[in-house]
């Protein structure tokens, strides 16, 4: 999926992820609910970038546009 993002997301959910390497000090990650309990996304304009916690690690699972992004279908 990452692979066919726009060159501006791109860099936008890079971003994302050099702020998610300063675990728990992120702003903006919120705890998602019901089905996706355990997951957290963060917002980078339209996008979204929905990762969980692994012991030490995180794991980004999902990145896509905000439309549809909480509904089924592809990672």
């Amino acid at each position: 999926m990452y692979e066919q993002l726009p060159t501006l997301i791109k860099v936008r959910v890079l971003r994302v992820f050099e702020r998610l390497g300063h675990w728990p000090n992120v702003s903006g990650a919120k705890p998602l609910s019901g089905e996706l309990s355990g997951r957290y996304r963060i917002r980078t304009g339209d996008y979204r970038v929905q990762f969980r916690l692994d012991a030490e690690a995180i794991l980004v699972e999902k990145v896509g546009h905000r439309d549809g992004f909480y509904e089924g279908g592809e990672k």
